[in-house]
């Protein structure tokens, strides 16, 4: 009997139902994918202008939460920085929300704008380099090409070698030049600009305070003990953080204040259930129809533990089985979603393990539940 893959024969016995079961498991599954994946992808695009960020360290002002709250903090303190032995160089940063003019239908939206000493080098973006020296000039920005299609066709005007005037805050701005960042979760366009043209664009921003300062390290330079020794040095008016510490700051905030963790979440606790369910009832369904052959076995003297592996076997072959559609559909879901809507979202190592444990465990515990009838099976009664 050992020899004979009882638990794959009865699964593929009833085909109808093998399919109705596995398009159950891969449902459940592609359901848990997306909702982890938009999650990540949400979370992701929220940091997606720290990420390119040129600095070691952060600072920031102590009730920073996230982007679009960026309070700002004395500007003294990024010049006090430069007394600790290793730093290299500290740069002022503006980031702000500004409504932006369609160029074209005149529309108002917002967009994020990021202000910074263009010889700093405090931000770089594939194409950026070579369009620095443009914003040194008055009242002139670039364009995140990779932005939402509602500012406008500014990149195809601009290939089209045509000049592109609008407005920012009502302030009339020339878009000069393209770089490419991405759509955020907070924001779904962005305008880089000198740090003048953001005073400018924004004049109720004092000179005399700034929303971010970035520290770059000489090299060689111990990140952790400059860390500390800034800490000591600084007032309490300024938190000093790590690339990652700044991330994930922003993250939490999205993540656990913002209500998107919890909707995130319950959809992979739904996807667990629902696929928890149909697993149940596939098991408990074939446990019950072979119900007289189960006593029969155990009549000729198979215990109940030989009988309780055969249904965790087809727990786990339905899981596998389940589980290899669902990957392969969700990573093209997340193509398509990345190919329309630009989100860095995309299939992980870490979560594609995640979900096949979480598939596992879900076919499992439903094994669980249906074995249950197993315990019925007295030979005396059905026969």
């Amino acid at each position: 009997m050992a020899r004979i893959p009882l638990a794959w024969l009865q699964l593929s016995h009833e085909k109808l139902r093998l399919l109705a079961a596995l398009a159950g498991i891969t449902f459940a599954v592609m359901l848990m994918m997306l909702q982890l994946g938009f999650a990540a992808a949400l979370l992701d695009s929220a940091v997606l202008v720290y990420g390119h960020l040129n600095a070691d360290l952060f600072l920031v002002n102590p009730n920073f939460e996230y982007i679009l709250q960026m309070k700002a903090f004395p500007r003294q303190r990024l010049y006090q920085t430069l007394a600790v032995e290793g730093v290299e160089v500290a740069s002022p940063v503006y980031i702000s929300l500004a409504t932006w003019k369609h160029p074209v239908d005149l529309k108002e939206t917002a967009l994020l704008v990021t202000g910074f000493d263009p010889e700093s080098k405090a931000f770089v973006a594939p194409d950026l380099e070579e369009n620095l020296r443009l914003i040194r000039q008055t009242d002139v920005v670039l364009f995140d090409a990779a932005s939402h299609p509602k500012f406008g066709p500014v990149a195809d005007l601009l290939r089209q070698n045509q000049q592109i005037v609008t407005e920012l805050n009502r302030r009339r701005v020339r878009v000069a030049g393209l770089f490419r960042l991405g759509i955020g979760f907070a924001a779904i366009g962005n305008v880089l600009t000198s740090e003048q043209n953001f005073l400018r664009i924004f004049p109720n921003q004092p000179q005399s305070t700034i929303n971010l300062g970035l520290i770059r390290l000489k090299p060689g330079a111990d990140q952790d003990r400059i860390q500390q020794q800034l800490k000591a040095l600084l007032p309490d008016d300024v938190l000093v953080m790590t690339r990652e510490e700044f991330m994930n700051t922003e993250k939490g905030f999205w993540n656990t204040v913002s209500p998107i963790g919890f909707i995130f979440g319950m959809g992979v606790f739904l996807g667990f259930i629902v696929g928890s369910i149909i697993v149940y009832q596939i098991l408990y369904t074939d446990v019950s129809d072979h119900l007289s052959e189960y006593a029969t076995l155990k009549a000729i003297g198979y215990r109940d533990g030989y009988l309780f592996s055969i249904v965790f076997k087809e727990a786990l072959l339905l899981s596998v089985f389940g589980y290899i559609p669902g990957l392969a559909i969700s990573a093209g879901l997340y193509q398509l979603t990345r190919d329309n809507t630009g989100l860095p979202i995309g299939m992980t190592t870490e979560r594609a393990v995640m979900v096949f444990v979480f598939t596992v465990v879900m076919c499992c515990a439903s094994g669980a539940l249906a074995m249950r009838r197993l315990r019925s099976a007295d030979p005396a009664e059905i026969f």
